[in-house]
């Protein structure tokens, strides 16, 4: 039980403050006025959490965290950019709820696994664990705009990155951090496990235009197990894929202020079971699919095979795409259901080699056997940049070719239920390996609500 109780009352002149010990005034004076003070004042939140006075803050020095277990039974708060250095190894037991002060520019508070650090995040559905601001106090009761409150977890591994040099300073810590390098030669790194974690109110700002992403994923290796993670509510992207092999199954992202989705710099890995959701006047792109920047001709190519996807958009009221393919970068998306956006799927031409539609002539990008609905831009798939309308109509022959559709889903997403009154059958692309589950539906969901429970977006509906 926290120490202290604050009622913040957006709309009266004043507040109220109690304390639990050593007070002057009575405890049952004190309930009267709580209960006084939420009857009477309309416009109070319900409350402030403040964490126990006890909770064990944790701080970086420069020595990381250390090997070290974090209980569920404790509180735990991290201040400032706290690291899991080369050879240390975080385990956090399932249950555990770790807390993260606010702040902004060189005070975001964030978790970084370094290059050759490990975290054991392994939470379970009826335990997960939970990285979220310090104000949340788990009555699901944060308003939906309550974004960018601490930093985000950001990994760091030594899988290889599209980069001259093969390796990069990651965004979103300030410079001169020698810790904050990612990318190497083992495609096979391990940076340990996130499973069943949920991850809220993150994306703090360290600068014009540079946000933490809600979970950051740099360089990191297909040893990485990644698999039951959900971002929600994150100011930035949600899932942010700096190059690297690592596989993502069950991800579940939504209500955040960009991308829900992005990978570039050539992310290589298998998805599979991925949720995204965005809210009205929030989000850009669902799927940001991106290829090098320096230079963008270098190797590896973005060419991730991602399948059983759903997709929902905002409607009307966003200028994103469900899916973008810029700066060369490929990859396949198959057996999805991808609905409710202004516009459906855009590769970048350049009128050069070195672009996305040119991958996509050379089977390198897919977009196949998907189900497409409310889609309010009659081109579901269309061209940017250079092009002739010969290119274009062969593109856009791709959404036919391709065995996509249009059809209702029958997903009753704007009451938060993501799974289909009927299994979504039909005609499938084969999975392409063995890491993928053979399944006989598109679309996230077949008979199982997978993300009943674990996740906040279970229990909220915005």
């Amino acid at each position: 039980m926290a120490k202290r109780l604050s009622i913040n009352c957006q709309n009266h002149p004043g507040y109220f403050f109690f304390k639990n010990s050593n007070s002057v005034i009575s405890r049952s004076f004190s309930i009267a006025l709580i209960i006084l003070a939420l009857s009477t004042s309309n416009g109070c939140r319900k409350s402030d959490y403040l964490v126990e006075e006890s909770a064990l803050t944790i701080k970086d020095n420069g020595q990381g965290t250390g090997t070290v277990t974090w209980e569920k039974n404790k509180t735990h708060l991290i201040e400032g950019l706290v690291f899991v250095n080369d050879g240390q190894t975080l385990t956090i037991e399932p249950g555990t709820v770790v807390r993260f002060r606010a702040g902004s520019g060189e005070n975001a508070s964030a978790l970084v696994v370094s290059r050759g650090g490990k975290i054991i995040a392994e939470g379970t559905p009826d335990e997960p664990i939970i990285f979220t601001a310090e104000s949340d106090d788990l009555m699901n009761e944060m308003p939906a705009a309550a974004r960018g409150l601490w930093g985000g977890i950001i990994i760091l591994g030594n899988a290889p990155v599209n980069l001259r040099g093969g390796e990069g300073y990651i965004e979103g810590i300030p410079m001169a951090e020698p810790r904050a390098y990612y990318g190497g030669p083992d495609a096979n790194d391990n940076s340990g496990i996130l499973k069943y974690v949920s991850i809220r109110y993150g994306g703090s700002n360290i600068g014009e235009g540079n946000e933490i992403n809600g979970l950051t994923l740099a360089g990191v290796g297909r040893e990485t197990e990644v698999d039951f993670v959900e971002v929600i509510s994150n100011a930035d992207d949600g899932i942010e894929l700096f190059g690297g092999t690592v596989n993502l199954r069950h991800l579940v992202v939504s209500n955040c202020g960009d991308d829900a989705i992005d990978y570039d710099l050539g992310w290589s890995g298998f998805g599979q079971f991925w949720l995204a959701v965005q809210t009205d006047f929030h989000g850009d792109n669902i799927i940001e699919a991106s290829g090098g920047i320096n230079p963008v001709d270098g190797i590896p190519n973005s060419l991730p095979i991602i399948f059983n996807t759903s997709l929902i958009g905002n409607g009307n009221t966003g200028a994103g795409y469900c899916i973008r393919f810029d700066r060369n970068a490929g990859g396949i998306i198959a057996n999805s259901v991808i609905l409710h956006n202004q516009n459906g799927v855009i590769a970048e031409s350049t009128n050069m080699t070195l672009d996305s539609y040119s991958q996509w002539q050379e089977g390198k990008l897919a977009v196949i056997n998907n189900l497409f609905y409310e889609i309010n831009n009659p081109s579901i798939f269309d061209l940017n940049g250079i092009y002739s309308p010969t290119q274009l109509n062969a593109w856009q022959s791709h959404f036919q070719n391709g065995q996509n559709n249009i059809g209702d889903p029958q997903i009753n997403h704007r009451q938060g239920n993501y799974l289909p009154q009927q299994k979504l059958k039909g005609n499938l692309a084969p999975v392409p390996n063995n890491w993928f589950q053979n399944v006989d539906f598109r679309g996230a969901f077949g008979e199982s609500n997978w993300i009943d429970g674990w996740t906040l977006l279970s229990k909220l509906s915005y």
